[in-house]
């Protein structure tokens, strides 16, 4: 069942059509800013107005005569210089809320008609290191966009792309053979003793120091690299250990955060290691790079450096290393000719702007973005930093980035103490239990309902406020709701029993229809924050639920409605728990929880 937008945005083009003999006209249907005018307001009318040169409210009329939207809207009415208002009848929220309430798992949505394999790239934490603050977003964001694009029917492939080759590995592996920081077993392979990673994440910054710094050190480094780049046994399982130390831990965190990434999905940049020689020959072959200071670079139109000179795509040094650039182009083509994509998302902060949009170019140029014909989509999904209180990079007071772990454990610490302080008699394990949810559920609240493309300033008092457009409110919302019916429960009121031969809604109460509204509206929530890759399209849906909810149940008692009207309240708060739940849990990976 489609959306209602896209009902409204088919009825009224077509009639568009009718009327004009163009085939090329789009009603732009929006929902109103202003409810006293209606609920939906279709734009189009003024543009192709314009085009053809009429008057463009005499235009909007013609179209309003040649359409039929009784089975849904009121008569639709033509406002200012050619808007078209439109308001839904109450019986067809009605309808749409009995047929939605009916589809226990996907609430009334059907999946797309036309799906596409598509790869999300995203997270991306560097191997011997912890993760921090600066892999949150790409974390959790790209999370939310690939259950939005899996729940619209897509096939979507989760792609984990790791830094975990190169001169980091041999200066590392180099460090960690001194003193007791490894064991020898059995006199053959090594083993080291210390796989803790914030104790490998110290031995890289002094081996970093140590290579750069002590030329005997990093001649013996980039030695254990070519005994890593041969295959020799004893260094790949010195490198294997240190990769699966890191995965690991970024496993652990990806768990807590209800982050669907496993191992399955990581491709590091070791896995396209035997593809660079090719990527480099082919491009060469294809007249696309050439030889520039010793280095081998495309220079795609259109990029200049600050001094107005063609700005180089560099896809091998001087000195015969790849970089970036050569990996991302393997990457790319992996991911149209192997894993079949018919889109790919990169989700990244904006400093990577022009690197993807060179990337982007460059496989354009050599044909790379094609596939049987046909265009393959490229997209890079860009967010801001996380800031602190000063409006800085979020670090802690030594100049460190925040490690994510931390993050989580004073959120989940703070939201103990509101726990405690909204049900002080509850059991400590489930204290502890609704205490995680609520700090982590905050935690990424707070991310989601900021425009992705903007910094934002991390407050934990702001994002675990119990009133707002927070995480906390959304899952009291839903306690609040779960309460309800256990009281129902309480009074010997079945609710199932109450819904199950319901045939008619009574809405004739205001805030009961403009509950009822909402609640059929939620796919186009999804809808948006899939088509722009916007997570703040679902949470500011969602918030506007909880106020509209808690509208309704102000001014209409639910268990002690009368019998007439009782049904069709339990259903709008059933419909309202499901929806909360479903849009918290299911695509922005929040657990909900019982009682707060």
């Amino acid at each position: 069942m489609k959306s209602v937008v896209d009902i409204l945005n088919d009825r009224i083009s077509a009639a568009m059509v009718r009327v004009t003999g163009r085939q090329d006209c789009a009603a732009i249907v929006r929902s109103a800013t202003d409810p006293r005018f209606g609920d939906y307001q279709a734009n189009g009318v003024m543009a192709l107005a314009k085009q053809i040169k009429t008057n463009p409210r005499k235009l909007a009329e013609e179209v309003v005569a040649q359409l039929d939207l009784s089975d849904i809207c009121e008569p639709p009415e033509v406002a200012g210089p050619g808007f078209i208002n439109l308001r839904l009848r109450p019986e067809y929220v009605a309808r749409e809320l009995l047929r939605i309430t009916s589809d226990k798992d996907r609430l009334g949505m059907e999946k797309g008609s036309e799906p596409q394999t598509i790869v999300v790239d995203f997270s991306s934490p560097n191997v011997a290191k912890q993760m921090h603050v600066g892999h949150l977003r790409s974390t959790i964001i790209g999370d939310c966009i690939w259950r939005l694009l899996e729940f619209q029917g897509h096939t979507v492939v989760r792609q984990n792309h790791i830094g975990d080759w190169g001169t980091q590995f041999g200066m590392l592996i180099r460090y960690m053979y001194q003193g007791a920081k490894v064991s020898h077993m059995h006199g053959a392979t090594t083993v080291f003793s210390v796989v803790d990673l914030s104790d490998m994440e110290e031995f890289y910054r002094e081996a970093k120091r140590l290579f750069d710094a002590d030329p005997q050190f990093a001649e013996e480094s980039r030695r254990y690299v070519v005994k890593l780049q041969s295959g020799d046994r004893t260094a790949l399982d010195d490198w294997r250990l240190i990769c699966d130390t890191s995965l690991s831990e970024c496993q652990t965190i990806y768990d807590r955060l209800g982050v669907q990434l496993t191992r399955d999905d990581v491709r590091g940049e070791s896995f396209y290691n035997d593809k660079l020689p090719t990527v480099v020959a082919d491009l060469k072959k294809a007249g696309l790079a050439t030889e520039s200071n010793g280095a081998v670079c495309v220079f795609p139109p259109g990029f200049k450096t600050k001094e107005g000179e063609p700005l180089p795509f560099i896809i091998q040094k001087s000195d015969g290393a790849y970089l970036y650039a050569t990996t991302d182009l393997a990457a790319l083509r992996y991911r149209v000719n192997v894993l079949q994509a018919g889109r790919i998302v990169y989700v990244t902060d904006a400093r990577q702007i022009q690197h993807f949009q060179m990337l982007f170019k460059v496989a354009e140029m050599a044909g790379w973005n094609q596939r049987d014909g046909k265009a393959v989509g490229l997209v890079h999904v860009t967010f801001g930093s996380v800031l602190g209180e000063d409006g800085r990079p979020l670090k802690t007071r030594s100049g460190e980035n925040v490690k994510l772990k931390d993050l989580l454990d004073e959120a989940v610490e703070r939201a103990r103490a509101v726990v405690q302080e909204k049900n002080p008699d509850l059991p400590p394990e489930q204290k502890a239990k609704i205490a995680e949810a609520v700090g982590v559920g905050a935690v990424k609240y707070a991310d989601y309902s900021n425009n992705r493309t903007s910094d934002y300033v991390f407050s934990y008092d702001k994002m675990l406020a119990m009133d707002g457009n927070t995480a906390p409110y959304m899952q009291y919302a839903y306690a609040r709701v779960k309460s309800i019916e256990r009281k129902a429960e309480s009074r010997g009121v079945s609710i199932q029993d109450d819904l199950r031969d319901l045939q008619n809604l009574d809405l004739s109460e205001p805030t009961e229809l403009d509950l009822g509204k909402h609640l059929v509206r939620y796919a186009e929530a999804i809808e948006s924050a899939a088509a722009d890759y916007r997570p703040n399209y679902l949470t500011s849906y969602l918030y506007e639920l909880a106020q509209k909810f808690s509208a309704f149940y102000t001014e209409c008692p639910v268990l002690d409605a009368p019998p007439d009207k009782r049904p069709t309240r339990l259903l709008l708060c059933d419909l309202t728990a499901r929806t909360i739940k479903h849009g918290l849990s299911q695509l922005l990976g929040i657990q909900v929880v019982e009682q707060m």
